[in-house]
């Protein structure tokens, strides 16, 4: 009988005849995995990026652009490069009027709705199922409110002739004659403050009490029978457990109160005829629409597109970087 020659031993570094193909499949269906979520969100991704990204570029195209009636009649670009955004860095319009009314009226309206939000969310969490039921109801409907009817809601109580604010302060002996809330810088942004608020509150309470309703009760119950008041369980306790909701609350009403456009244009005056109540919004619409500037109109708009990103970057980076200690 023939002898059989003993197998050649396999070195240690060799691999199985089979573990490339293996590690081959198992690299094929990694990027499969990868890039199956992708797939599927290619539609909507493709959808968005023609509804929203292509208008930002053309918009920043023609910030890029002197571009106003004979160009839209000819067709034809006028490129000046970066000079509309020049123009407007150098403007003391910018710098007087149109930023301070920008960002100090966004800063009060953001600490503003918050605050009455989470005060309302507080009182909607300590009532019982019904009366909780109702009342959100009832607070949603200044949130379904559109923004136009609202305002004129507003400016339809502090009218000069027929407002319900001025015939208060008349009857009451605290005003001799009716006076015009609109046409003083302060009065009038205390108007809008005061719309702002009423529109954008219900949102923060409905978001901050289905955070408020999570929290654990058994903690409060504890700090309650140590010894701790009301704030200070809240700020304590409740503030912390809700950092997430705080921040996502922030964020959207600081993008929301950046941009508000329609409670300052329908205001009296503020359509452009009272230059002192300007803001980046209705800024960009007068220069646009009103003085047929649409490329420095343009680059009004990338630039408070620009400003919105920086502070929304800002805000989410202090966010995480305080949830990493």
């Amino acid at each position: 009988m023939t002898a059989q020659a003993p197998p050649t031993p396999r070195s240690s570094g060799q691999a199985p005849a089979g573990a490339g193909r293996a590690a081959a499949g198992w690299s094929s269906r990694t990027r499969a995995a990868v890039a199956r979520p992708w797939l599927l969100l290619a539609p909507a991704l493709l959808v968005l990026a023609v509804l929203l990204l292509w208008p930002l570029v053309r918009v920043f195209l023609f910030s890029l652009q002197d571009y106003g009636l004979r160009e839209i009649t000819t067709g034809e670009p006028n490129w000046i490069g970066l000079r509309n955004y020049g123009e407007i860095l150098t403007a003391p319009e910018l710098w007087t009027v149109v930023l301070p009314n920008t960002v100090g009226f966004a800063v009060l309206s953001v600490a503003g709705t918050v605050a009455f939000g989470t005060a309302v969310a507080v009182l909607l969490a300590s009532l019982g199922p019904f009366w909780r039921t109702v009342t959100s109801s009832a607070i949603m409907a200044a949130w379904a409110m559109p923004a136009v009817t609202g305002t004129y809601v507003w400016v339809w109580i502090f009218d000069a002739d027929r407002g319900v604010f001025n015939d208060t302060l008349m009857n009451l002996g605290l005003l001799d004659d009716p006076t015009n809330w609109f046409t003083n810088r302060w009065t009038f942004y205390a108007i809008v403050l005061l719309n702002v608020i009423h529109h954008g509150f219900p949102f923060v309470a409905v978001t901050v009490l289905a955070g408020l309703l999570g929290v654990p009760k058994e903690m409060l119950e504890a700090a309650e029978m140590d010894g701790a008041g009301a704030f200070r369980r809240f700020f304590s306790i409740v503030v912390p457990q809700l950092r997430q909701v705080f921040a996502v609350v922030i964020i959207l009403s600081t993008i929301w109160d950046f941009k508000v456009f329609a409670q300052v244009y329908l205001m009296p005056g503020g359509a452009g005829s009272n230059r002192s109540v300007l803001n980046l919004g209705v800024w960009s619409y007068v220069e646009s629409f009103g003085q047929n500037r649409y490329g420095f109109g343009s680059a009004i708009a990338v630039l408070l597109t620009l400003l919105l990103l920086v502070i929304t970057a800002v805000y989410v980076r202090t966010v995480l970087a305080e949830e990493e200690r």
